[in-house]
C-alpha cells in the first residue's frame, strides 16, 4: 500500500486552500534501470476530491505527471471541520483514500 497523502485545508474566509502531496512514484515506462531494462509504466490514473460527500473535483492523469505529485484546489463555501476525502487509482489497481478537515488559517 502506498504512503499516506499530505492532505493541508485552511480556511480563507468562506474559501478553503486545500495542498495535497501524493506519495507516488509516477513511472512513465520510458526510464531505464541500472540494468538497462525499461522500469514498467506505473502512475496515478483518476484522483477524486470529496468535501462533505459531494465530488469537487475528478480527474484523469496520465504518465506524464511528475513523480510524488502536488495538487492545489480552493473549494467555496468551506467551513471550519468540513471533511475532505482524496481518493487515488493508479494503472496497477493500487488504491489510495485519505481523509482531511478544513483548519483556520494560522
Amino acid at each position: 500500500m502506498a504512503e499516506p497523502m499530505k492532505i493541508r485545508a485552511t480556511l480563507q474566509g468562506d474559501v478553503a486552500d486545500v495542498r495535497i502531496l501524493m506519495l507516488h512514484p509516477m513511472e512513465t515506462g520510458a526510464r531505464r534501470d541500472s540494468r538497462g531494462d525499461i522500469v514498467p509504466q506505473h502512475f496515478i490514473q483518476n484522483v477524486a476530491v470529496t468535501h462533505n460527500g459531494k465530488t469537487v473535483l475528478d480527474a484523469q492523469w496520465s504518465q506524464a505527471i511528475s513523480r510524488n505529485p502536488f495538487l492545489g484546489l480552493r473549494i467555496k463555501g468551506a467551513k471550519l471541520g468540513d471533511k475532505l476525502s482524496v481518493t487515488w487509482v493508479d494503472n496497477k489497481g493500487d488504491k489510495r483514500t485519505d481523509e482531511g478537515t478544513v483548519a483556520a488559517a494560522s
